[in-house]
């Protein structure tokens, strides 16, 4: 689901992203971009990432899947229009360079670009030409037939408003056999000219080719040998510009005449110099690769179109050009091939890739080119900056140094510190990052030790039997999971904060009413309700439960806070006050809330529910079980809302109401059965309510292709019993492995989804 225009912020400029954590890097796109809710909880649990079943049907010979770092180039302001660009590439220095190139950019009005038609050119070869000038002119008159046939091959493309235009005719000569001094061999090569709009075509100007070869060896009398289509797509060019005024190229030890100056220098030698210009054009293609991995491209064909046209004068050199204007400011131009695709099978084939695109904002192929065109001047903007200022060596041991603390696995408090004297040190390496640790953490260790407080945890947990059955008051059978939530609470002197580091989370409390979030509404609620709004403190949250899962996280969250809120300001709430503070913020969580979330997080035991409409007048038991449950969680890689999935069932209960009646009273009758299997330690029972239950849910409307996916993977492996858990439209799958989780696991993953395996006791403990 796209966010609402209204409510996303249309800007690619993101200050400090550079210093937030990965998680805090994607709630930071949120409401930025087109990604959906389920995006943003992919790339937080990496469940985008292409699966092994999937690369199998790609190529041949699949062994495992390679990985690569998905960074965003950010500022990028490209014909007005702002843009977040994905980058799929290796090297450091890339995407911090692109960056902060487009943020220069901007402030003078971004890149403007200019796209031709996305025209691919198909080569057809004829050899053994008896008379080949009248086997040319022959050709030209038939050109409308040829442009007719080639279209017939794929109408689709006319209806596109594509479609094959014309025919160009060469006549080369070349030696026999490739032997220098050979006699040498007359040929003609057909040019077929095809406008393949957002496909990136080549599928489709081979079959132009095949199609068209009998009727031109009809025409010429000769023979064709080679049909392919020619990655040379000078016909498909992408120019773009930058103006950079003086006063906007200053940096710290150089004036902006000295830095346009050197930059109009240094682009002068990769004109004339072959040797440079290889190095210059390899730096223009480390950022325009990078967007075309991201989208699914084939990089190696623009490339190799790339290298190819910056020899079209017959001299290899640069593919840009910079030059002073009038006025004294810094203009930048590039000009090269660049045919792409936003649609096709290879594009849909790789979930990241659509991700991507997501990202981008659903561009057509005349939009992406546009974007690869100014990221691949912005970066070579970056290279030639960086080269007569302050020196690539030095920015390149900078980010080796960031990779080093990342190596060394540096706290994320101590990471800028750490850097900076790895680099001052000019000892760059593991052992040293390690050792300035140990050094200021024991400096700083009894100061530590001092401030703070234990951490407050809660459980998750997974509905078992009975989910939306407990909305409308019958019964349903949950268990606590052995993950958690962490609180810890500190008395402060002013306002309010909340820190959640893995989230990428510093926030005051008191000044984000207009920007308030899921976890700052719950934060408001439980406040209000203990009468600490005007209490100064901190809340620091470690969540270690996967959100949006249907495993429990807003209520171990409100849990976990109320805990520590207790705990901080000598509260002397009991587990029945707890449990009621965690209800309210469960229906902010999810508007219409059963009360079993917060209950069993709570008790951290087995229950046996049946819902209220307030807390208070919940029924429940302890289920006491005799044998330990052996579980496997598997992960869907969808997000699962529970109020939406909530909202929809009650949508189709009031038009069917006696129908969905008769569902929820079989729901509520297996719940009880299986919490009668658990106590009694009759697991193959309790699967069997299970796979019971996962059929009505079904029936329900809330399971998805890949929850079902799972199930099957489960049960074929030999699982008891399988069924989705939680609110459902996605989220995860709880498993139930009577001989052993270990089995079940494996198959899961190796089907490329994420699996935890746990065993369940009574009660939870830590």
């Amino acid at each position: 689901m796209k966010p609402d225009i209204e409510e996303r912020t249309a800007t690619s400029r993101i200050p400090n992203f550079f210093n937030l954590s990965v998680k805090g890097r994607i709630q930071a796109l949120r409401n930025r971009t087109s990604l959906t809710e389920n995006d943003l909880v992919a790339l937080d649990d990496g469940s985008h990432t292409l699966k092994r079943h999937a690369a199998d049907k790609m190529i041949e010979n699949v062994v495992g899947v390679f990985g690569l770092p998905l960074g965003v180039g950010l500022n990028f302001l490209v014909d007005d229009r702002e843009v977040i660009v994905p980058l799929t590439v290796e090297e450091p220095s890339i995407v911090a360079g692109l960056s902060g190139a487009a943020r220069t950019a901007r402030l003078s009005g971004g890149f403007q670009t200019h796209v031709t038609d996305p025209i691919l050119i198909g080569q057809v070869q004829v050899v053994n030409v008896t008379d080949v000038e009248h086997a040319r002119q022959a050709l030209h008159q038939h050109r409308d037939e040829i442009v007719e046939l080639a279209n017939r091959v794929h109408p689709n493309m006319l209806n596109r408003g594509g479609g094959a235009l014309g025919i160009e005719v060469f006549h080369h000569r070349a030696p026999e056999g490739g032997a220098e001094g050979a006699p040498e061999r007359d040929m003609i090569v057909v040019h077929l000219l095809v406008d393949t709009r957002d496909a990136m075509g080549a599928n489709i100007v081979n079959g132009m080719c095949e199609g068209i070869a009998s009727f031109i060896e009809e025409i010429t009398g000769g023979s064709v040998f080679l049909r392919i289509l020619s990655n040379l797509t000078d016909r498909s060019l992408v120019r773009a510009s930058v103006e950079i005024p003086v006063c906007n190229l200053e940096m710290k030890g150089f004036s902006g005449t000295e830095v346009r100056d050197g930059i109009v220098l240094a682009n002068d030698l990769a004109l004339v110099d072959p040797y440079r210009a290889t190095t210059h054009n390899k730096g223009i293609m480390n950022g325009v690769d990078a967007v075309a991995i991201a989208t699914g491209n084939d990089f190696r064909a623009i490339e190799a179109a790339a290298h190819a046209y910056a020899a079209r004068s017959g001299r290899y050199r640069g593919l840009t050009s910079w030059y002073v204007k009038t006025n004294g400011d810094l203009k930048g131009e590039i000009e090269m091939p660049m045919k792409v695709g936003t649609v096709g099978a290879s594009l849909e084939s790789n979930p990241t890739v659509k991700l991507n695109h997501r990202l981008l904002g659903h561009p057509n192929a005349s939009e992406l080119a546009s974007v690869m065109g100014a990221v691949g001047l912005a970066q070579n903007y970056a290279a030639l900056r960086s080269l007569v200022t302050a020196g690539i060596q030095k920015n390149h041991m900078s980010l080796h140094a960031r990779s080093v603390a990342s190596a060394a696995d540096v706290p994320q408090e101590l990471f800028d510190w750490v850097v900076e004297n790895l680099v001052e040190s000019g000892e760059i390496k593991v052992w040293k990052a390690k050792e300035l640790v140990a050094h200021k953490t024991q400096f700083n260790s009894s100061t530590v030790r001092a401030v703070a407080r234990p951490w407050q945890t809660a459980c998750g947990k997974a509905i078992l039997l009975g989910e939306h059955a407990v909305v409308y008051g019958r019964w349903a059978f949950a268990v606590p999971l052995p993950i958690e939530i962490k609180t810890r609470i500190s008395d402060a002197k002013r306002d309010t904060r909340l820190l959640i580091p893995q989230w990428g989370i510093e926030q005051n409390i008191q000044s984000c009413d207009g920007d308030a979030t899921d976890v700052t509404r719950l934060l408001d609620v439980l406040l209000d309700r203990l009468e600490l709004r005007d209490r100064p403190m901190t809340i620091e949250v470690s969540p270690n439960i996967p959100p949006a899962q249907g495993l429990g996280s807003s209520a171990a969250m409100a849990v976990s806070v109320v805990r520590a809120l207790n705990d901080c300001f000598s509260l002397s709430l009991d587990d029945k006050q707890i449990n009621a503070c965690a209800f309210d913020a469960e229906c902010v969580a999810h508007g219409t809330a059963s009360g079993i979330d917060n209950t069993v997080v709570t008790l951290g035991r087995p229950i046996l529910f049946r819902g209220a409409t307030e807390v208070a007048d919940s029924t429940f038991e302890e289920v006491k079980l005799t044998r330990t449950l052996p579980l496997v969680i598997a992960f869907s890689g969808e997000a699962s809302h529970t109020s939406r999935m909530v909202n929809a069932v009650a949508k189709a209960r009031s038009k069917r109401l006696a129908r969905y009646e008769t569902i929820l009273d079989q729901l509520s009758s297996l719940a009880l059965e299986g919490a009668t299997a658990a106590r009694e330690g009759a697991l193959s029972d309790l699967g069997e309510t299970m796979n019971l239950c996962q059929g009505y849910l079904n029936a329900l409307g809330i399971s998805t292709r890949a929850l079902e996916e799972i199930i099957e993977i489960a049960r074929n492996r030999g699982a008891s019993g399988a069924k989705l858990t939680g609110g459902g439209g996605g989220g995860a799958v709880v498993i139930l492995c009577s001989e052993g989780t270990a089995d079940v696991a494996s198959a899961i993953r190796t089907a490329g989804y994420e699996a935890m395996e746990f065993d369940v006791t009574s009660p939870y403990t830590e």
